[in-house]
């Protein structure tokens, strides 16, 4: 399975990361390429611990019956729910977002998945560092497919 832990499938995230122009057009959803690195920047800073977040209540139910589907082979869908906390809306600096972005993906994983260990994701819970290489680089693979990067 792709995990951003892993060399090589940080190194495909990155190139295609840096493939994506500012100009890039969405395929599906609502922002435009500049707020989608603004928001996978602000779900990267919950696995790094810069933004801890706690698990909303409709998760701590639903979460057991989810998390292996989230988490598996299936590339997250096209109408995945978003976490209210990371809509981005109004205009941003899409070189200054993709700088961030990819100073944050370097950073997540040059600290390895022992210091991403326990930290609380919004819908999921606690996961291990395992799983939130695995989450975040499905994440990432999800909202660059959206730019057809």
């Amino acid at each position: 399975m792709d995990n951003l832990f892993s060399a090589p499938d940080r190194t495909a995230i990155l190139e295609r990361l840096d493939r994506l122009p500012s100009a890039a057009r969405r395929i599906w959803g609502k922002m435009d390429a500049a707020q989608m690195l603004a928001h996978s920047s602000a779900a990267l800073e919950v696995a790094t611990g810069d933004a801890p977040r706690s698990q909303m209540f409709l998760g701590r139910f639903l979460a057991p019956f989810f998390k292996g589907r989230i988490l598996g082979e299936t590339p997250l869908s096209k109408d995945s729910p978003t976490d209210p906390g990371f809509i981005v809306t109004g205009p941003r600096d899409f070189a200054k977002e993709k700088a961030r972005l990819t100073a944050l993906v370097n950073r997540f994983c040059d600290a390895g998945p022992s210091v991403a260990d326990g930290r609380i994701h919004s819908f999921l819970g606690r996961l291990t560092g395992e799983e939130w290489g695995r989450m975040m680089w499905k994440h990432l693979d999800h909202h660059l497919r959206q730019f057809g990067a």
